[in-house]
C-alpha cells in the first residue's frame, strides 16, 4: 500500500467504527462520509489526505446536545461558557452556539458585539470541532457587524479545537425557537432580501421541543406531519448501548409505554441516536416520565452487562437492532 493510500484511509476516533457498523476504523468508500457532508466517503474524504475524526465532540459534556443541534434542531442556540483561553481573546463578549445563521455564515458578529458561531455549516475539513473551534476564534476577535462565509476568509493560524476555548464539563442550555426571528435582534424590519430569507427558513422548520428532566438529557420531541418522534442522542459506546438495548428488546422493554414504537437508529459524529415513532395526539409534555422511566431501565440494564452475558434471543436481539437504521426527515 503507498503512503498516499494509507494516508487516505486514516481515521481519528476514540472509538473508531465505520458507517457500516463492523468495527472497522476506515470508513465503508459507498457509506456516507462522517464528516456529515452527504456525500460517499469515497468522494469526498476519502479522496484526500484529510483525518476524519469521527467523534469530534468527545470531551465534552454537552457533546449529544451539539450532535442533535448540528443534525436535527431546526432553530435554536445555546450561551458558550468560554475556558481562560476563550476569554483571553473574547474580553467581555458573549458567544453562543446556533443551529443555522443568516446566509449560512460560518460565524458572525452582531453589531451590538455578541458572537454567534454556526452548527449546522458545510465542513472544511474532516475535523468539525476544529472547523468549530477557528470559526469562535474568529468570532471572538471580529469587528461587530461582520459575517464568515463558510469558504471566504482566513481563520488564521495554528490549531485549535472547540474543546479548546469553552469548559469541558460546561452544559448547554438551549433555547428553543419556533421559527427564525432571532436572526433579527433588535427588532427592526428586515430588507426584502433577509425577509424572503426568513419566510424560506420558517417554512420549513419541523416543531421540535425538548424532553428534559432529572435522568433524561439531548432527548427531542419532532412533530413530522403525520407523525411525532423522539430523538435521543446518547453518550454510550454503540456496542455497549446496542447490548443494552437488544436485552430491552429481548424483554419487550424498549419502547416509551402506550402510543409508542422503536423505530431504529442512527449514527451522528460518533454517538448512536435511537428514535421512537410516538402518538402526535399526545403532548410533548406527557413523554416526560415515560422518557424518564426508560432511562432508568436503560442505566439499570447497562449495568447488568458486566454481570449476565448476553442470552441467544438477546445475540439475535442485537443483529436485528443494527440492523434498522433510519433516514431523518
Amino acid at each position: 500500500m503507498s503512503k498516499k493510500t494509507r494516508n487516505r484511509a486514516r481515521v481519528a476516533s476514540g472509538t473508531a467504527a465505520d458507517s457500516a457498523g463492523t468495527g472497522s476504523s476506515v470508513p465503508n468508500p459507498r457509506q456516507p462520509c462522517p464528516c456529515g457532508s452527504g456525500k460517499r466517503y469515497k468522494a469526498c474524504h476519502g479522496a484526500g489526505d484529510d483525518v476524519i475524526v469521527l467523534r469530534p465532540f468527545e470531551g465534552l459534556a454537552a457533546e449529544c446536545d451539539i450532535v442533535a443541534m448540528r443534525e436535527f434542531v431546526p432553530s435554536g442556540y445555546a450561551p458558550l461558557t468560554l475556558s481562560a483561553s476563550g476569554r483571553e481573546l473574547a474580553g467581555e463578549r458573549p458567544a453562543r452556539l446556533a443551529t443555522v445563521l443568516p446566509g449560512a455564515a460560518a460565524a458572525l458578529v452582531r453589531p451590538n458585539g455578541d458572537a454567534l458561531v454556526g452548527l449546522q455549516v458545510q465542513t472544511r475539513s474532516g475535523d468539525i470541532a476544529a472547523d468549530l473551534g477557528r470559526a469562535l476564534r474568529w468570532a471572538l476577535t471580529a469587528a461587530p457587524g461582520e459575517a464568515l462565509p463558510v469558504a471566504g476568509a482566513s481563520l488564521g493560524d495554528g490549531p485549535v479545537r472547540l474543546q479548546d476555548l469553552v469548559v469541558p464539563d460546561a452544559p448547554l442550555d438551549i433555547t428553543l425557537h419556533t421559527d427564525f426571528a432571532w436572526w433579527l435582534p433588535d427588532g427592526g424590519e428586515p430588507s426584502a432580501e433577509a425577509a424572503a430569507a426568513l419566510e424560506h427558513a420558517n417554512n420549513v422548520i419541523m416543531p421540535t421541543e425538548l424532553v428534559r428532566s432529572d435522568g433524561v438529557r439531548a432527548a427531542y420531541w419532532v412533530d413530522a406531519g403525520s407523525k411525532a418522534h423522539l430523538r435521543w442522542v446518547r453518550p454510550e459506546p454503540e456496542d455497549r448501548l446496542l447490548a443494552a438495548m437488544a436485552r430491552l428488546q429481548a424483554g419487550d422493554e424498549l419502547d416509551l409505554g402506550t402510543g409508542s414504537r422503536y423505530v431504529g437508529s442512527f449514527r451522528a459524529h460518533g454517538l448512536l441516536v435511537p428514535v421512537w415513532d410516538l402518538d402526535l395526539e399526545m403532548h410533548v409534555k406527557e413523554w416526560t416520565a415515560p422518557a424518564e422511566a426508560f432511562a432508568k431501565r436503560l442505566t439499570e440494564t447497562l449495568a447488568s452487562l458486566d454481570e449476565q452475558p448476553p442470552t441467544d434471543r438477546e445475540r439475535r436481539a442485537r443483529d436485528a437492532l443494527a440492523g434498522r437504521q433510519v433516514t431523518l426527515r
